[in-house]
């Protein structure tokens, strides 16, 4: 079956994001802890795909020697997992551009990973300060990306980008069933 991968940096929202598109309360653990997801966890949706959630990357309160673990599990299932399809990449809309959301969605690209950027958290601050804080994010790639990559604007609170992630999935799940079955 179709996989989808949620990562981010720790504390961007993801097990929100996750409850939220499931529309499970408390599916993915929600903490004030950031690196609470350690495993990669799937869930079925619909017996038709799996949303996998994968420990975020950042500043989570860990050990070198685990963070190294987590970096290769991580690498291994993203490079290696033959029924991945894209990976929902979540940045945070609240803060200027950080290098390490830079450094991962460059990787993403330079392996070329199919991937979109979800900005998470959208409903916190202006439309106006939401706005000048991606374009910064989307004009900081343009320095290295020809073509950006899809962006979806998400806020757990208000279900804001829940029918375009699931369209998306759905439009994929499509032509995944099309290639797999021929």
């Amino acid at each position: 079956m179709p996989e989808y991968a949620f990562i981010g940096r720790s504390n961007v929202g993801k097990s929100s994001l996750i409850n939220m598109l499931a529309n499970v309360k408390g599916l993915a653990k929600i903490s004030g802890t950031p690196g609470k997801t350690q495993l990669i966890n799937h869930f079925l949706v619909n017996e038709a795909w799996y949303l996998v959630d994968l420990p975020g990357y950042g500043f989570a309160k860990i050990s070198q020697a685990m963070r190294a673990k987590w970096e290769i599990m991580i690498r291994d299932y993203l490079l290696k997992r033959s029924n991945l399809v894209t990976v929902f990449a979540l940045v945070d809309s609240r803060i200027p551009p950080m290098a390490s959301d830079l450094k991962f969605i460059g990787w993403l690209g330079e392996k070329q990973i199919p991937f979109v950027i979800l900005f998470t958290k959208t409903d916190k601050l202006t439309k106006k300060k939401t706005g000048d804080n991606i374009r910064a994010f989307e004009k900081k790639l343009t320095e290295t990306w020809e073509e950006l990559p899809p962006v979806i604007l998400t806020s757990s609170e208000n279900k804001t980008g829940r029918d375009e992630i699931l369209s998306y999935i759905e439009k994929l799940n499509s032509e995944f069933k099309t290639v797999s079955h021929g």
